[in-house]
């Protein structure tokens, strides 16, 4: 392309302005948006898509941004829709104060001398892979944002991209943004019918040439145990610990299948929180497992622990409620492998690595794909998300750019 300079320029600005925005989601808010400051990226994103002439340009009620790229091949062509989402988590403010690093020599990089903060070579070895390159990072007391700010500016530049060049054809391309992807709830409210895509891809993974197709099914359960108090001097055969049965329970669980041992397709039981005393305790986890049969058998093995507890502690003294989340895109992606194929064929050429593996979680797309729109996730040139080292690379984030086009062109070989 003629005007690559151009296209870069505007890729790293946009990127910068939304990471400058904060937008953290709230777990357990218990609406959507979660948090009010999800919409200030919302509003600027909307404003941005009606200053490109998309069509049907809209912000929800519940914070979705949605757009399209009106279609101008001369043949049918089947909707393709780009999703990305708005929040970033809360374990780390959002509002990033960025820093470039052009020409990158591949030794550790100082985020924040006064807090001794550095993105050290011997932690983070697979850096060097962007030596000679222009990275973006942060200050060292905030994430970056590029989960998914990343991916939501190049679907932005690639929209800009396509409605300046209008010999390129295309089907309509249907955009959507959404909130509160981190916590789990990005795709509850998310409008299937209007989006109209009958295809689509999550720009939300890490690397360039990340396509993945495959992730977890995945479950929360809540543990709630009901203790008895009563003096110590004169407890036995009356008092029941709660915390110590809260405790137990953990003990039943496999020491092995947790995230800090597993890797791949191996599945897990993750702990995400404990609290309690004698009268009451409170436990919180996650089940994770790719083959749908193993997450079964994962949701019973907790469930069996729970009455082996009742049975000897008394019936009721554990209260275990279970929810699925999502579950494995795969089984929705297989029928249209087609995709899979037309993504490889435009990586090959671009000269992108294609990087398949399983998500070791969720995306949006995951859901989406059991709501009636299959929808893989490609990766946005960014590494180390939900913490302070995450790092973005303009070079490769460019990349995914052109990725995005060439599928909107090469769209027209796909056959439904």
């Amino acid at each position: 392309m003629n005007d690559m300079t151009a296209l870069k320029k505007s890729l790293l600005e946009r990127f910068l302005r939304y990471v400058t925005i904060e937008t953290e989601s709230l777990e357990g808010a218990g609406c959507i948006p979660s948090t009010e400051k999800q919409w200030d990226l919302a509003q600027v994103i909307r404003d941005e898509m009606t200053e490109l002439r998309l069509s049907d340009v809209r912000l929800s009620d519940n914070c979705y941004v949605y757009g399209r790229i009106p279609a101008n091949a001369d043949v049918p062509v089947p909707s393709l829709g780009l999703i990305a989402h708005m929040d970033t988590v809360s374990s780390l403010p959002g509002k990033c104060r960025p820093r470039i690093i052009e020409n990158y020599d591949g030794s550790d990089i100082p985020l924040n001398p006064e807090g001794k903060i550095v993105t050290r070579v011997s932690d983070f070895p697979d850096i060097r892979d962007f030596q000679g390159k222009t990275l973006i990072v942060t200050d060292g007391t905030t994430v970056l944002g590029a989960d998914d700010k990343a991916g939501i500016a190049e679907i932005m530049t690639m929209a800009q991209y396509l409605m300046e060049h209008p010999e390129i054809k295309h089907g309509d391309i249907c955009i959507g943004f959404t909130p509160d992807e981190e916590t789990g709830h990005g795709a509850d409210m998310f409008d299937v019918k209007g989006f109209g895509a009958a295809l689509a891809f999550t720009v939300d993974g890490a690397d360039v040439g990340e396509l993945e197709y495959e992730n977890f099914n995945a479950a929360e359960a809540c543990i709630r145990v009901k203790g008895f108090c009563v003096h110590t001097g004169s407890a036995k055969g009356k008092l029941k610990n709660a915390a110590s049965i809260a405790m137990e329970l953990r003990l039943l669980l496999p020491e092995a299948e947790t995230p800090e041992h597993t890797e791949g397709y191996e599945g897990f039981y993750h702990i995400t929180s404990v609290k309690g005393d004698v009268e009451s305790a409170e436990l919180h986890l996650i089940i994770r497992d790719h083959d749908r049969k193993h997450f079964e058998e994962r949701k019973a093995f907790l469930e069996n622990a729970v009455s082996f507890l009742n049975g000897k502690y008394g019936e009721s003294t554990l209260n275990l409620e279970i929810r699925d989340q999502y579950y494995n895109m795969k089984e929705m992606i297989e029928p249209h492998m087609e995709l899979i194929d037309l993504t490889l064929s435009c990586m090959q050429e671009l000269d992108i690595t294609p990087r398949i593996s399983p998500i070791r979680g969720g995306t949006d797309g995951a859901r989406l794909s059991f709501m009636g729109i299959p929808c893989p996730n490609l990766g946005t040139g960014s590494r180390y998300h939900h913490g302070r080292y995450e790092t973005a690379c303009l070079e490769d984030m460019t990349l995914s750019v052109l990725l995005l086009i060439n599928i909107c062109q090469k769209i027209f070989n796909f056959s439904k």
